[in-house]
């Protein structure tokens, strides 16, 4: 049961990552836009942070947080199949074939681009993902040591 809810939950947050996608260049704008104001509320915020864009880095963040997410929901259906090593592998390079697949799809939809750039930004969420969890499993076995 537990494994069956795994999966429920990798393929719903897959499926929430090609609808992000899907959407048009203008409703991703808007999208942006929404959470753009949401800083907003923060007075002391510069419409540029180091000389990059807001809009810019809400869209970057977010998705190097999709594919945070999608590592982790990865990794814990993957982890009930093979040794930590190999899962750690396997589950970077499922993320960056979701993310490929994905900037792929992004090329037919109107007002949108493919972009290796996001790919390496998504896959950038999964790498740290994947390094928080080797640095759990260390903490983990130096505290049983100790």
């Amino acid at each position: 049961m537990k494994r069956k809810i795994k999966w429920c939950l990798l393929l719903a947050w897959m499926i929430v990552i090609f609808l992000f996608s899907h959407q048009t260049g203008q409703q991703s704008s808007e999208s942006s836009g929404l959470v753009e104001k949401l800083f907003s509320i923060f007075p002391f915020l510069p419409d540029q942070i180091l000389g990059v864009e807001l809009h810019f880095l809400i869209r970057k963040a977010a998705h190097f947080t999709e594919y945070f997410i999608l590592y982790l929901l990865m990794f814990s259906v993957f982890i009930d199949y093979a040794v930590l090593r190999r899962v750690l592998l396997y589950t970077l390079f499922g993320v960056f074939l979701y993310a490929c697949t994905d900037e792929w799809h992004q090329l037919f939809v109107p007002g949108r681009v493919g972009s290796f750039k996001d790919v390496c930004i998504d896959t950038a969420g999964g790498t740290l993902a994947m390094g928080l969890i080797l640095l759990s499993y260390y903490i983990q076995i130096k505290h049983k040591r100790a």
